[in-house]
C-alpha cells in the first residue's frame, strides 16, 4: 500500500482467510494525537518522499493467553529506533505471503524463544490500530507508519510452564511480564490524552524478568506506576505500556467477559 502522506483521510483494510472473500476490518483505532491527524500541510510537504512513497506497513502483535489468563508483554530494548523502552506484546512486520498467525508465532519465536506450534493455538483478531512513529508532532515529523493487527492466540500452557521456555532477545527485548486481569485494568484506565487517577488503581510493585546483555533472566520488581504511565504531551518519552497495547487489553478483558457472565450466572431474574 503507498500513498502520499498529506492526501491521506482515511485508510481501508481488508482481511481474508483461505478461499473466503475479503471484508473490511471492523476495528481500526488510532490514538487521539496520532501526528497524521494534526500534520498542517507545510509539515506534510516536508516529510522526505523516501519516507512518503515507503507507505503503510502491515504488523502483528500476538496477545498470547494462558490456560490460567494471562498475557505476555515485552519492554522493547533500548536500542531500537522504534518505541525503545515500551512494553508491548511480542510482534513485528508480516512478510510477503506469511500470514498473520504465521507472522506472529515467527515474531513470538524470534524475540521471546516461545515455540508456539501453529495447530495448538486458536486465532482471533482483537482489532486494528493505526500507529505512527514518534507518536507526536512534538518529537518530529513521523517516518514510520504501521497498521497493527492485534491476534489473540489461546495456548494451552499456563504462563508457569512458559516462563521457564522463555529465551528473549536481548537485542530486542530488555523485560518480560505476564499480566493478569487486574494489573491489565489498572493498564487500560491509564488512558494516554486523559486526566485523571487510575481505576482500579495499579499494585505498589510488580514482577518482571529482566533480560541481561548477556541473555541471561534475573527477577525484578517494577512499580506498578510505571507500567500505567501515561504518554507525556512534550519532552522524552517514558517507560509505559503502549498506547496501542492499552487498546488491545482493553479489548482482551472484553473478549473475556462473555465467559465470566455465563460461568457466574445463577438462576435470579
Amino acid at each position: 500500500m503507498e500513498t502520499q502522506v498529506q492526501k491521506v483521510q482515511k485508510v481501508l483494510v481488508h482481511l481474508s482467510g483461505g478461499n473466503a472473500a475479503a471484508q473490511c476490518a471492523r476495528f481500526v483505532q488510532r490514538p487521539a494525537f496520532c501526528p497524521f491527524k494534526h500534520l498542517s500541510v507545510t509539515q506534510a510537504a516536508a516529510i522526505p518522499l523516501d519516507v512518503q512513497d515507503r507507505g503503510v506497513d502491515v504488523g502483528v502483535a500476538v496477545i498470547l493467553q494462558t490456560t490460567n489468563q494471562r498475557v505476555l508483554l515485552t519492554r522493547r530494548a533500548a536500542g531500537l529506533r522504534i518505541f525503545p523502552g515500551l512494553w508491548v506484546p511480542p510482534g513485528g512486520h508480516v512478510e510477503l505471503e506469511e500470514t498473520l498467525v504465521a507472522a506472529g508465532l515467527r515474531e513470538l519465536h524470534e524475540e521471546t524463544g516461545l515455540e508456539v506450534e501453529q495447530n495448538d493455538v486458536s486465532p482471533q483478531i482483537l482489532g486494528l490500530w493505526e500507529s505512527a512513529y514518534p507518536a507526536r508532532l512534538a518529537r518530529g515529523s513521523p517516518f514510520r507508519h504501521h497498521i497493527v493487527t492485534y491476534m489473540l492466540l489461546h495456548c494451552p500452557h499456563t504462563h508457569q510452564e512458559l516462563q521457564v521456555c522463555l529465551r528473549p532477545d536481548p537485542a530486542e527485548v530488555s523485560a518480560c511480564l505476564w499480566v493478569d486481569r487486574d494489573l491489565a485494568r489498572s493498564i487500560v484506565g491509564g488512558a494516554d490524552g486523559e486526566e485523571g487517577g487510575l481505576q482500579p488503581p495499579p499494585p505498589p510493585v510488580v514482577r518482571v524478568t529482566e533480560v541481561l546483555p548477556d541473555g541471561a533472566l534475573r527477577g525484578s520488581l517494577l512499580p506498578g506506576a510505571v507500567l500505567c504511565a501515561r504518554a507525556p504531551a512534550e519532552g522524552p518519552d517514558v517507560e509505559r505500556v503502549s498506547t496501542g497495547t492499552k487498546y488491545a487489553l482493553g479489548l482482551w478483558l472484553d473478549s473475556l467477559a462473555p465467559r465470566q457472565s455465563s460461568s457466574t450466572a445463577g438462576g435470579s431474574c
